[in-house]
């Protein structure tokens, strides 16, 4: 039996990565902040309690040593050289990123949305080869592409895997983008209004799948960066559609063939030109193959939506959520919006 590490342990990816590599017959320590235990764990998982931002603690988790660490909250180079740090204790690492490294071919990235024409426009699909943003420390992204090039530089001293994560999904995520159709169709809304045609993609990745990819590449030690994403990127139209299956609803679509029009026809993955990401060298460098497609992962996700919406204020159930995109259930601006039509 070989050991493993697992850092961020009850967040929604590291709470399926413990889970498969226990069952996939590691030794794992579960490392968060609460030190909890997910009752879905095998029993054989060990818990221990530590600040990410704790070294001490950090390194007390991993103590005499580990075959493998997974860490899915670190950013920045400061977190970098943090588990470069443990080299020695440390056979190999497995990190997450973000697909938002990737920067186009005209220096526009996810940093730059926000601005007029300022929307990356990536080849279709994405892979490992496509240029990254400026590391730095003003922003997500520019932090997980300073981890990347702290980590990379150092793959001699502790081999690395990357992940590369597209919009993560599945339960127990502070900001699922699957709200936005949830708590539409919960609150009786049969009319949907989606930007760009609906034909947006921003492709998802469960954490199943991300799961897979830690369990392959722990067992496969290599400096390498990977792409981590769904086998389908459908679009936000099919993805809406397949939510009202789930929960049994039908729903209108009024497509605008352009942006959205004063925040009406907005969803969380309303993107003017596709994110689409290629899994080609996950498969010949891990063999990887998907467990899971997207529509297979819904029935979950929802139906841990509605439960943590049972009752309270969608904002006061996700924080987070409010505050990375807004008030996403402005009604009244769109039934205006409608007025005017």
């Amino acid at each position: 039996m070989t050991r493993a590490v697992v850092v961020g342990a009850t967040g929604q990816i590291g709470r399926a990565a413990v889970d498969t590599l226990a069952r996939d017959g590691w030794e794992v320590t579960a490392v968060s902040r609460g030190g909890d235990r997910d009752a879905r764990w095998p029993g054989d998982v060990r818990v221990a309690r530590a600040d990410r931002e704790d070294d001490a603690a950090l390194s007390a988790a991993v103590g005499e040593g580990c075959d493998v660490l997974v860490d899915v909250v670190a950013y920045g180079d400061g977190h970098a050289r943090q588990l470069l740090s443990l080299a020695g204790r440390v056979g190999s690492a497995v990190v997450i990123s973000s697909v938002s490294v990737y920067e186009d071919d005209q220096g526009r990235g996810f940093d730059t949305q926000t601005e007029p024409g300022g929307f990356p426009r990536y080849p279709v699909p994405v892979t490992e080869a496509q240029r990254t943003i400026r590391p730095g420390d003003a922003s997500y992204s520019a932090r997980k592409a300073a981890l990347e090039r702290e980590l990379l530089a150092a793959g001699d001293r502790l081999p690395v895997t990357l992940l590369r994560a597209g919009a993560v999904h599945g339960p127990y995520c502070g900001t699922p983008r699957e709200l936005y159709v949830v708590k539409r169709n919960l609150d009786g809304r049969h009319r949907r209004v989606l930007a760009y045609s609906g034909a947006s993609r921003f492709h998802p990745a469960s954490v199943r799948n991300i799961a897979e990819l830690i369990r392959l590449a722990a067992a496969r030690p290599g400096t390498r960066v990977l792409n981590a994403v769904d086998p389908d990127a459908p679009t936000v139209a099919e993805i809406a559609a397949a939510i009202d299956a789930v929960m049994g609803v039908e729903t209108e679509d009024v497509l605008l063939d352009g942006p959205p029009v004063d925040g009406v026809g907005d969803t969380p993955w309303s993107v003017p030109s596709p994110v689409v990401c290629d899994m080609s060298a996950a498969r010949e460098q891990l063999g990887y193959r998907p467990v899971v497609r997207y529509a297979d992962t819904l029935p979950e996700t929802v139906a841990f939506i509605e439960e943590r919406l049972a009752g309270r204020d969608w904002r006061e159930a996700y924080p987070k959520m409010f505050a990375a995109y807004g008030d996403l259930f402005d009604y009244a601006a769109e039934d205006a919006w409608a007025e005017r039509r």
